[in-house]
């Protein structure tokens, strides 16, 4: 029997926090129209925002309404959850220009013609057309106290930190969120917002906007029963190191394949360490439970094999960049420890190598008769001729990935990959690719 959505979302860990036990038999009455919001601080989302995006992609293939809420309006305020300092605001320019990039990027993992359960996109900056500071306080302020404000984490602790502290601009970012959350309920019926943790307190703040503007349209009802409104956070996906994904992170990872190629978005996942592996399977794809504790199992005894990393980046992959980017990347992949590098092409072979030291040589150096052991230490792999000389007949020198044993080995124009590039390899890991140009 195929477990309930709720209790799959249960199973895999991805439920957090609920605001209300009842959103279980909410969900099993009918189906339900939800949203989840993403400020436009850059012009792609990245790893960070793929358990929302796929938690979204779960509740649509169940029956549901997914809604993507693009923070045009709170994207120039700045959400103060999980930050230190005060973020930078943005032009409104590059906020158009952001908002662009994430609707691409939501489209790979929604379907938006799907009839009933067909996915939205909205920006919320419609939401606040025709609305001034003084309609926003009577509408919305006046329903919050600030002894309330002041207890979400995200605002004690900045307010905990004396030499930052926190404006009354990302002090106020929650009146927005809370806002956005009423005026879906009010004109999409939509009846749960979902979220990382670390944005609990923005969506209780929804939750309760509704609440008592519900009671306040009723005065004779009672703003403690029951509403139909819910929040559900999910865990947040952080580095193994415990640091939270994000856009300003060194090394972030892409979900455009313009700012993260899928080669290098495949490498990524395959670097998982044993650690968050099986979590992250149970998070980010869609392989059932039984098989993912198979490749638990597999991971336990024979770790060497990278079974759930392989597992990983593939569904992944082929989720975000598609079947075709998926097969550039498996590719690449045996190319890089295979002698089928050779048959890489430039854009290939400069993806695979991006972080590797470069070196390049004009090409009559090769007519002049250019020895592997001269190029070995004019690259810096060894230090000097005698120690290329000495390694090579050991084994320990690569040549396009084919091991050379034969120190007076000199460099063919047959040796170049697509006629320009050939790597130089020490060892297991220590790459110089080297360009030779007219």
């Amino acid at each position: 029997m195929t477990p309930s959505l709720f209790q799959d979302l249960k199973d895999r860990g991805i439920l957090y926090q609920l605001t209300d036990e009842g959103l279980a038999s909410h969900l099993a009455k009918a189906p339900a129209t939800l949203y989840c919001g993403f400020d436009p601080t850059s012009d792609s989302l990245h790893v960070g925002s793929l358990l929302p995006l796929i938690t979204l992609r779960r509740f649509q293939l169940a029956g549901h309404r997914p809604i993507v809420v693009l923070g045009g309006a709170t994207g120039m305020i700045g959400d103060p959850s999980g930050k230190s300092q005060e973020r930078n605001l943005l032009s409104e320019e590059q906020i158009a220009k952001n908002l662009a990039g994430i609707r691409s990027v939501a489209s790979r993992f929604l379907d938006f013609d799907r009839g009933p359960e067909a996915a939205v996109i909205l920006d919320n900056r419609d939401f606040y057309n025709g609305m001034d500071v003084l309609v926003f306080l009577r509408e919305v302020g006046k329903h919050f106290t600030v002894n309330s404000m002041i207890q979400k984490d995200s605002v004690r602790a900045r307010m905990e930190d004396r030499d930052h502290g926190i404006s009354y601009t990302e002090f106020s970012y929650m009146l927005l969120q809370a806002y956005d959350f009423y005026r879906l309920h009010r004109e999409f019926n939509c009846t749960l917002q979902i979220g990382a943790s670390d944005q609990w307190g923005n969506i209780t703040a929804g939750t309760e906007l509704i609440r008592r503007k519900l009671a306040h349209a009723h005065p004779g009802g009672d703003e403690t029963a029951p509403h139909p409104a819910y929040g559900l956070t999910h865990p947040l996906i952080t580095r193994p190191d415990g640091v939270k994904f994000g856009k300003t992170e060194k090394g972030a990872v892409w979900l455009s394949p313009d700012k993260t190629s899928p080669y290098r978005f495949y490498q990524f996942f395959i670097g998982s360490p044993d650690s968050v592996v099986i979590t992250w399977l149970k998070f980010l794809t869609f392989l059932p439970l039984a098989e993912i504790a198979e490749l638990e199992a597999k991971t336990q005894t024979e770790p060497e094999k990278k079974a759930a990393q392989k597992a990983l980046a593939r569904e992944l992959t082929l989720l975000v960049h598609g079947q075709e980017a998926l097969d550039r990347a498996l590719s690449a992949t045996e190319a890089l420890f295979g002698t089928e590098i050779k048959n890489l092409d430039e854009g290939m072979l400069s993806e695979i190598f991006a972080d590797a030291p470069t070196s390049r040589l004009p090409v009559r150096r090769i007519e002049d008769g250019l020895l592997l052991v001269d190029l070995l230490a004019e690259t810096g792999l060894f230090q000097s001729k005698g120690a290329a000389r000495k390694e090579i007949p050991a084994g320990g020198v690569y040549l396009n990935n084919e091991r050379v044993t034969e120190p007076q080995t000199r460099i063919e124009r047959a040796h170049l990959i697509s006629g320009k590039a050939l790597v130089l390899r020490k060892g297991k890991k220590n790459y110089h690719v080297v360009r030779f140009e007219d």
